[in-house]
């Protein structure tokens, strides 16, 4: 009997298990669905756009790229959404959807009836898909951004505001680089219509048409969010924290915005200046805080391939340039006193042009949005590569070629110095140093000039000066 017992006790803890198994499975198939599209869809979204037409494509993109996996890493509790027109490659979308989480909308673009205007800006033809957010009528509230912004911290608050809030960070006109927007098809049917019929638009771009579309927001009320989480409704203006322009910071090196939190910065000065571009840093300090977020999410693969072929051309060419040694001198020929002033002044006219030259042509060869110790690093290796080429051939010597590859790294070293009191003193100590090294710059020329002449005149390139008629051995082109 006590065996009987036992076996039935053995059987009914099998049958425990096996149910026990059985429903977790169940809970499984029918719950996680539910718990991933909870996940997935927000009420909420932040959402930025992407267009086609212009020189700096793929930099806007790695810029939205960045934007959106620095949002994902704060844990924002709203869906990331990149409004892109039809013809953005379909590699790029794959990439924002696969690898970043986002939900891309796509959109034909927007015609812009501002761009006959005589102020108007060819760059900013296509700004007004920015309008498509208010056709985002699956969210309650989206928070609607620029590419060039970068978040210090997260900023769901945002959904609490109204139908519409932006940041003034001119006194008089607010910026649309992030604003809070209720979507509305009512709204965005009437936006298109005001297009339509040309109402009135300071710059012809999505900035002038929404600030005049609202133009009472200067008078809202500044925006505080509610304790208990309760959404409000009207216009607000939206504290400068959440929108920090660079140029703030420039004067006094240090944030000091005590109106809202400190939790965006925004870059809206020269487009040749983003902080993605790797020679904005160090000229602008923040570029640095830009390619660290990038170095922390997307990271730098995609140009690596790129950086390591340059760097094993421009090393190649200093081995080959040592072990060469070529000599423009070996040309000789017959000429008049004349022509032989001529001829060598116009040696050396090209002779500083490949100099100049050495300094200028790595900037288009690295590229553009690799980290700047790299991208510096590679410029200074690629220009004394190129350096190395106008020294052998016309036989000069180093030092005084390479007096500005020097004086770049000091200027470097200068900027980067991170211990200086405040903006002012920064830019007041460039100038002293860039003062300083101009006598050192005009004795190099003066000492590349005489070695030139010097060659032309010991290697024989041409006739001495006040020569008639050259030896004998020069009648002959070899």
């Amino acid at each position: 009997m006590g065996w009987a017992r036992q076996k039935q006790q053995h059987h009914n803890a099998a049958f425990f298990w096996r149910y026990l198994l059985m429903a977790s499975a169940l809970c499984l198939v029918f719950f996680t669905p539910l718990c991933r599209a909870g996940a997935e869809n927000h009420r909420n979204a932040y959402a930025t756009m992407m267009y086609m037409g212009t020189p700096r494509d793929y930099e806007f993109y790695v810029a939205i790229r960045v934007l959106l996996k620095s949002l994902a890493a704060l844990h924002v509790d709203a869906d990331l959404v990149v409004i892109a027109s039809v013809d953005v490659p379909a590699r790029w979308v794959r990439a924002l959807e696969k690898e970043d989480g986002a939900k891309v909308v796509r959109v034909e673009n927007m015609d812009n009836p501002y761009k006959k205007q005589a102020n108007f800006d060819k760059r900013f033809k296509l700004t007004l898909n920015k309008l498509y957010a208010w056709s985002l009528v699956d969210y309650d509230r989206v928070v609607m951004l620029d590419a060039d912004n970068l978040f210090l911290r997260k900023t769901d608050e945002l959904f609490q505001c109204g139908q519409f809030c932006a940041v003034f960070i001119n006194p008089c006109i607010f910026h649309t680089g992030l604003f809070v927007l209720q979507p509305s098809m009512t709204v965005f049917k009437d936006m298109v219509h005001e297009l339509e019929i040309g109402r009135e638009n300071a710059d012809g771009a999505d900035q002038g048409f929404i600030s005049s579309y609202f133009p009472e927001l200067l008078g809202q009320p500044l925006f505080h969010p509610p304790a208990n989480g309760t959404r409000l409704e009207g216009t607000y203006r939206l504290p400068l924290g959440y929108q920090m322009d660079a140029s703030y910071y420039y004067l006094k090196l240090r944030w000091s915005i005590p109106c809202g939190p400190n939790s965006v910065i925004t870059f809206p000065g020269a487009p040749w200046l983003k902080p993605w571009y790797w020679w904005s840093w160090p000229v602008l300090p923040l570029g640095i805080q830009w390619h660290e977020v990038r170095r922390q999410t997307l990271g730098y693969s995609s140009e690596m391939a790129v950086v390591l072929i340059q760097c094993a051309i421009y090393i190649g060419i200093i081995g080959m340039t040592r072990l060469a040694r070529p000599s423009l001198s070996k040309l000789c020929y017959r000429r008049s006193d004349k022509s032989t002033y001529l001829v060598q002044n116009c040696l050396k006219l090209v002779a500083f042009w490949c100099i100049l030259a050495a300094y200028i042509a790595p900037f288009f060869t690295i590229p553009h949005t690799v980290h700047p110790l790299l991208g510096w690093s590679l410029y200074l290796l690629g220009s004394f590569a190129l350096c190395s080429i106008a020294v052998n051939a016309f036989l000069l010597p180093i030092l005084p070629v390479l007096v500005p590859w020097f004086g770049i790294i000091g200027v470097l070293l200068v900027m980067a110095f991170p211990w200086y009191r405040d903006g002012v003193v920064r830019a007041l100590c460039v100038f002293a140093y860039s003062f300083c090294c101009a006598p050192f710059l005009s004795a190099a020329v003066s000492k590349i000039m005489v070695a030139l002449q010097l060659t032309f005149e010991r290697e024989a390139f041409l006739p001495r000066l006040g020569e008639s008629n050259p030896p004998s051995g020069f009648n002959k082109l070899y």
